[in-house]
């Protein structure tokens, strides 16, 4: 028999690791850090932590239970009410993002974009542990500076190409002293008509650019605009991607062909070299989308938010009479016009996944302000609108998510290309600097209207022009008293929201469980017990209910997902041992059954 090395080998047993429930795990710091976000004290706590996978983790995303932060900020302003809260920015994958006062591990089918913070950025050659930690297990997070993570990269490529059975010591990770670098690796002031720029280090495979000072600024956005121009009509050897926030650009590169320093100074000279942006034009799309406002489906997810995730909160029981709140809007009818009156200007693409829109009202007066969710939500349906600070998103696909929800749209993804709508061979529909204007339509319009929509049986309107960036300051000066008026009641409001909050428990986590009494059965009883971690979601039978094996006892929620726990044999419900909206952990009662007695083993 041919024994030819070319044919499928069993992989040497030293190859095999053996995975623990305790990590160590090597970050970066950076991109966001103390003093300008975190207090000190909260970073040292962060490394200090043994930090517990949560249930609720998959491909999306992490999330660790641990120690709750000081924060250096009372909230994020114009991003939102949470200190938290940032102007959204691009997110590299690894980071540990705070969602609120709850920390997430972004992975690779996590967000891409959005508007909270993130202390630390995984090393590339560290990632591979991150798919390997299940719910309970812990979580050390130990920092490095970038030298090492190229070194480690370098060993793992090796190792890789070797087939090395063992990790050098040499190589793991190790802390760095205080002298280490910080989040912000080089810094050009402001001069002139160019604004501060900041270049915050994001792991060893990203850098992040900081325009000006942290508020909305549209002139930030232009100048972002520019940068990419210039860096697409001369590449950067090593620079793999350009990905634009509200006030920021994050460049993605291989650290393998070009290093961090390098990128910087080649990055620096560009800068020099940009134009103003003062009589600046961008050619823009009006898409005009048609909107169901607080359809069903935008109903159930905040519904499900409070029965699973957190059962009071500021935006609870309704988004919108939050929203109305905390702007100081006489009624909902103020929301759904302004909604509906406003021209939202995309900043930037992938606000959480597949080309969901981060856009921004042009008209001042039409900025709703809202916070986040604290912590986000496990679930949003596809094709959703939302606002986050004072920004606009629609949902690309079934999510977790953080913005008030007001309703729904069309999809704006489209890996089948049906609809002709969708150019130039791209599954998303939006690209940066439209224009997108919601039109009102009821939920049973809009059901038909997505399918036709999905099918290509139906499109959008769309009308091409150019946005002139010197006019829109003109119009900003002409309106700056009805701005500021606006602007004016708006802070009233917010102030007056923020002065409730700090009188609630806005813990992100609910309190930990009881230890249950340990449950005794009767002759003809058996428990039903929780396989995995996870949040009871719904209980569909009661006591004294008769059930059939294979009947649905528990739903529970965990990873992202509802699992259902079923009957393992017929008889009558005798005890319900679980709560919805509560955690369990595996091996935890749910379901006491009383078996009939013909299912009864004996003898």
């Amino acid at each position: 028999r041919c024994r030819c090395r070319c044919l499928p080998q069993a992989a040497p047993a030293a190859l095999i690791p053996e995975y623990g429930s305790t990590w160590e795990i090597g970050v970066l710091y950076g991109p966001h850090g103390a003093p300008d976000f975190f207090q000190p004290e909260a970073i040292e706590a962060f490394f200090a932590a043994d930090w517990e996978v949560h249930y609720n983790s998959n491909r999306l995303g992490v999330r660790l239970i641990g120690p709750k932060p000081t924060w250096a900020r009372e909230n994020g302003g114009e991003a939102g009410l949470h200190p938290s809260n940032i102007h959204d920015c691009e997110y590299a994958i690894g980071s540990i993002n705070f969602t609120g006062d709850s920390p997430v591990i972004l992975t690779r089918d996590g967000p891409s974009l959005g508007g909270f913070v993130c202390p630390v950025t995984i090393a590339r050659a560290e990632l591979w542990k991150v798919g390997q930690v299940k719910p309970g297990d812990r979580i050390r997070f130990v920092r490095i500076d970038y030298p090492q993570a190229v070194a480690l990269e370098a060993a793992q490529d090796r190792r890789i190409a070797d087939l090395a059975p063992a990790v050098p010591a040499a190589t793991e990770p190790a802390p760095v002293p205080a002298t280490g670098s910080e989040t912000i690796v080089a810094a050009l002031p402001a001069e002139g008509s160019r604004p501060s720029v900041s270049y915050r280090q994001a792991g060893d495979g990203y850098l992040l650019l900081e325009y000006g000072d942290n508020v909305l600024d549209l002139a930030l956005r232009m100048r972002i605009h520019l940068l990419m121009e210039a860096l697409n009509a001369n590449p950067v050897a090593g620079v793999l991607e350009l990905s634009p926030g509200v006030r920021s650009l994050q460049i993605r590169y291989d650290s393998r062909v070009i290093l961090q320093g390098a990128l910087i100074a080649k990055l620096l000279k560009i800068e020099e070299g940009l134009a103003d942006v003062a009589t600046l034009k961008v050619p823009t799309r009006v898409v005009y989308l048609p909107m169901a406002f607080e359809d069903s489906a935008t109903l159930g997810a905040v519904q499900r938010y409070q029965e699973t995730v957190r059962a009071s909160a500021p935006w609870l029981p309704n988004n919108v009479d939050f929203i109305q709140r905390i702007n100081g809007l006489d009624s909902r009818d103020e929301v759904s016009r302004i909604v509906f009156e406003a021209s939202y200007l995309i900043m930037g693409l992938g606000d959480v996944y597949l080309g969901a829109p981060c856009a921004v009202p042009i008209d001042p007066r039409h900025r709703l302000l809202t916070s986040k969710y604290n912590p986000a939500r496990t679930f949003t349906a596809e094709g959703t609108v939302g606002i986050g600070g004072v920004y606009m998103c629609i949902y690309g696909m079934d999510s977790p998510g953080g913005y008030q929800l007001v309703g729904r749209t069309l999809p704006i993804w489209n890996k089948f290309l049906k609809n002709p709508a969708f150019q130039d061979g791209k599954p998303w529909l939006l690209r940066f600097f439209d224009q997108v204007r919601f039109y009102p339509v009821t939920e049973a319009e809009l059901d038909v209207l997505r399918e036709d929509f999905r099918e290509g049986r139906a499109t959008v309107r769309i009308e091409e022009e150019m946005f002139d960036f010197a006019a829109h300051q003109r119009f900003v000066a002409e309106q700056a008293d009805s701005i500021a008026a606006f602007q004016a009641r708006q802070k009233t409001a917010f102030d007056a929201e923020v002065a409730l909050w700090k009188n609630e428990d806005v813990a992100a986590e609910p309190p930990a469980a009881q230890p249950e009494a340990e449950t005794v059965l009767r002759e003809g009883e058996r428990l039903v017990s929780a396989d995995m971690c996870g949040n009871i979601w719904k209980i569909p039978v009661q006591v004294g209910q008769s059930v059939s094996a294979g009947d649905t006892l528990v739903v529970v929620e965990a990873m992202k997902m509802e699992l259902s726990v079923i009957a393992p044999a017929s008889g009558t419900v005798s005890a319900i041992r679980c709560v919805p909206g509560k955690p369990v952990n595996a091996g935890d009662p749910l379901v006491v059954i009383t078996e009939d007695a013909t299912c009864v083993v004996t003898g």
